[in-house]
């Protein structure tokens, strides 16, 4: 067995993984980053995110074509070359993680590829992943040697980015056209018709891409409308919208079994309204997007006792520090908001906090969550409920923004909504605050940016209305948003 020592041992190669990597390397530590996988950069890069993107980029230009009717410009779709369609995605794909490759290569950390298991609190242990014969190892980008058939990392800390995975119906393993995220973007053509059982974003994402290009698509949801933990606004917004493109929203559902074809297809059997009476649901396939679970079921958690809480979440401090001395924990095995960003900014707060340095720790209200459906949601902070519950917040109040008195708006052909909750802490009763901004609309995942800075830094909502925005954008709506929440609608009553 081989055996080498680093400062830092990191189990995933993921946006988690890979961000403490990046960031303790140029801290001047030397990182071992391990990944199972062929390619760094986990599920986002090569198996969600980036490849999911990259399919809605080009739906987005078949959305475009059909819009462009109500401005006079009559534009003939004729057919989607899925071939090339298919080598865009993944060429995406292969740029993104050969550039990250190369990243790391060029910050001098040692890229593993096998399955690792922790087998105390300073070692992790290395076997072939995938059939491969040899642990390899890569020092130079696109450059792998063989290792041993066995090695052992030893490390002053080791961090925990194992990621997650779909969680699958219950009682209904993903198996023949009950599909999960990850075999739904290996589709090399769109189904034409499809059920989509879910309310989060990847339930939305697909039912956007696959309307958009023509297919049948049916979305199952539990509650009377999608992203039902959202700011109410915004997710009656975004429903009606999907329904106005023709996506069928059968609300108040449970799922009770799917049937799986002999040849093609599935039908889905539910009840709806609290109902015995059986329904049903055919499609040529059927996406099952309920959730992720944590990869946290290998015995090398338990038997390292790093204490998990009743969900398989790995239990942490504000930093990433597990109830194990040197051992750290984040992104999707952690409780909170399982987006790729949350995961690099606690990528960063560990390696500095490794290094002796003093970061802020992460604060889930300040993480954005985006939506990319057609059109796009995005929100950041609080919304009115949670701000009223809350002991140390008073006189919250929202404000809700009409989203066609934006020009930009109207020129689009889309419905939209935003919400600004604003209020003040018990600390600074007399600051009225920016908590939270609600967005639906065109490009909602560059606007929720500007909003992520007025709430992630308290600023204050008479100065942020206050900040000029260009004239006509979309951008100008969250500038006239705050204006009315600070009493001085311009264009608005």
């Amino acid at each position: 067995m081989t055996e080498q020592h680093f400062d830092i041992a990191i189990i995933g190669a993921g946006p988690g993984g890979y961000s403490t990597a990046l960031r303790a390397a140029e801290l001047g530590k030397s990182v071992a980053l391990i990944e199972r996988d062929a390619t760094v950069g986990g599920t986002c890069l090569n198996r969600g995110c980036i490849p999911s993107k990259a399919l809605l980029t080009a739906a987005h230009q078949v959305e475009s074509a059909r819009m462009a009717k109500r401005t006079g410009i009559n534009i003939e779709i004729q057919s989607i070359d899925f071939g090339r369609l298919r080598d865009f995605r993944t060429s995406t794909v292969e740029t993104m993680t050969r550039g990250l490759a190369g990243l790391l290569a060029h910050r001098g950390v040692t890229v593993f590829h096998g399955e690792a298991a922790l087998r105390d609190g300073h070692t992790v242990q290395v076997a072939p992943a995938g059939g491969a014969a040899q642990v390899t190892r890569s020092v130079k980008a696109g450059v792998e040697e063989p290792v041993d058939d066995t090695l052992a990392i030893h490390a002053d800390d080791i961090v925990l980015a194992t990621g997650s995975r779909p969680m699958p119906l219950p009682g209904n393993p993903f198996s023949g056209a009950l599909i999960d995220s990850t075999q739904a973007l290996e589709q090399n053509t769109f189904p034409s018709n499809a059920v989509i059982i879910g309310a989060g974003a990847v339930a939305l994402e697909f039912a956007s891409l696959w309307n958009a290009a023509g297919s049948d698509v049916t979305l199952l949801i539990r509650k009377d409308r999608v992203l039902s933990s959202w700011e109410r606004r915004a997710s009656m917004t975004l429903t009606r919208e999907l329904k106005r493109r023709g996506v069928n929203i059968v609300p108040r559902t449970k799922v009770t079994h799917v049937d799986i074809g002999v040849n093609l297809g599935a039908t889905v059997h539910y009840t709806q309204n609290g109902s015995s009476e059986e329904r049903t649901a055919y499609g040529e396939v059927v996406l099952a997007a309920i959730g992720r679970l944590p990869n946290t079921d290998a015995d090398w958690f338990t038997s390292n006792g790093i204490v998990l809480d009743e969900r398989g979440y790995v239990e942490t401090d504000e930093y990433g520090r597990t109830n194990v001395p040197s051992i750290w924990a984040l992104g999707d095995i952690t409780a909170g908001h399982a987006l790729a960003h949350r995961a690099f900014e606690q990528g960063i707060v560990i390696a500095e906090s490794i290094a002796g340095l003093d970061p802020k720790p992460v604060l889930e209200e300040t993480v954005p969550q985006v939506v990319f459906s057609f059109p796009e949601a995005a929100c950041v902070g609080l919304t009115f409920d949670e701000a009223k519950s809350r002991d140390d917040i008073v006189d919250p109040k929202e404000t809700a923004y009409p989203m066609l008195s934006n020009s930009r708006m109207l020129m689009s052909g889309e419905g939209g909504s935003m919400t600004i909750v604003s209020g003040a802490y018990t600390s600074d009763p007399e600051t009225e605050l920016v908590l939270g901004v609600h967005i639906v609309s065109p490009i909602a995942s560059d606007l929720i940016a500007e909003a992520e800075q007025l709430v992630g830094n308290h600023v204050p909502l008479a100065d942020a209305a206050r900040l000029i925005h260009p004239h006509p954008t979309f951008s100008e709506a969250l500038g006239e948003g705050l204006l009315k929440a600070d009493g001085r609608p311009l264009h608005t009553r």
